[in-house]
């Protein structure tokens, strides 16, 4: 069984305070796009639990930390005798980007592995399992547009739609570690929520709708200010870089005409 797991992008994202267990409450909307992985998912008669492998983008991190794997392992402990498994992942979506690439991963291991093996988990129960895979993690288990407030996970559904309108992805191949871009941020309470912002006119965005990520990240990697501005340059409505960095998205009216100058080994997809 296969299924494609898709990206998202962040289209606001204030960090409104730190929490006494060490994470920070935020307030985003995560909004889904369409550049997808690939995942397969069969039964095995190996003695090993799951046989993994992937293609496509190198996968970081150990396999021990790979969320696909701790989602199927996450599930054999309240299923023991789920079957053993072979799982292929495809990778297209940049890690380490913003994107929510590997959260995306772990949600559709999820989904998948539901419906494979007939586990009949509700979304309810999907989503408490998404939790524990990571704050993300739930959203792509509704994969709807949505906003989130505690640290990513207390979603509300929107009515958001953006298909009348192209996206340009640009990430210019920088990690950027998350836990060091929390630590650049001061917390503090936004005049006006995301959830009104985003319900105003689109070129009102571009002065109000505001990522806390984005200045210290591009106060140290200058190259994500070159493509925000090139992005508007080429007639972009709004600009912004995704979650922690450092993928860039513009989002333009269908139809314009663009030329783009970006280094060779950036990343850049129109969608």
């Amino acid at each position: 069984m296969i299924a494609f797991p898709n990206c998202k992008i962040n289209l606001g994202l204030h960090i409104l305070n730190k929490r006494g267990d060490g994470f920070h409450n935020l307030e985003t909307i995560f909004y889904p796009i369409p550049l997808n992985d690939a995942l397969e998912i069969i039964p095995s008669n190996s003695l090993n639990e799951i046989a993994y492998s992937s293609s496509g983008n190198k996968v970081e991190g150990n396999e021990e930390d790979n969320l696909c794997l701790k989602a199927y392992r996450l599930l054999k402990k309240d299923f023991p005798n789920l079957s053993n498994i072979k799982l292929h992942l495809h990778k297209v979506i940049p890690s380490g980007a913003g994107l929510g690439g590997g959260s995306a991963n772990a949600a559709f291991t999820l989904l998948l592995l539901n419906k494979k093996f007939n586990l009949n988990l509700s979304t309810a129960q999907l989503l408490n399992y998404a939790v524990q895979l990571g704050s993300d993690c739930p959203f792509f288990i509704l994969n709807k547009p949505c906003l989130a407030t505690g640290r990513g996970e207390v979603l509300t559904e929107i009515n958001l739609n953006l298909s009348a309108y192209s996206f340009v992805l640009v990430n210019p191949k920088i990690h950027v570690n998350t836990g060091w871009a929390f630590s650049q941020i001061l917390p503090t309470q936004p005049l006006k929520s995301i959830a009104a912002i985003i319900n105003q006119p689109m070129d009102s965005w571009k002065s109000e709708l505001v990522n806390d990520f984005e200045k210290p990240v591009v106060e140290k990697y200058p190259e994500i200010k070159g493509i925000k501005e090139q992005l508007y340059k080429q007639g972009a409505i709004y600009v912004s870089m995704s979650g922690s960095g450092s993928t860039v998205f513009g989002i333009f009216e269908k139809g314009v005409q663009f030329q783009f100058a970006f280094p060779q080994h950036y990343f850049v997809k129109w969608l």
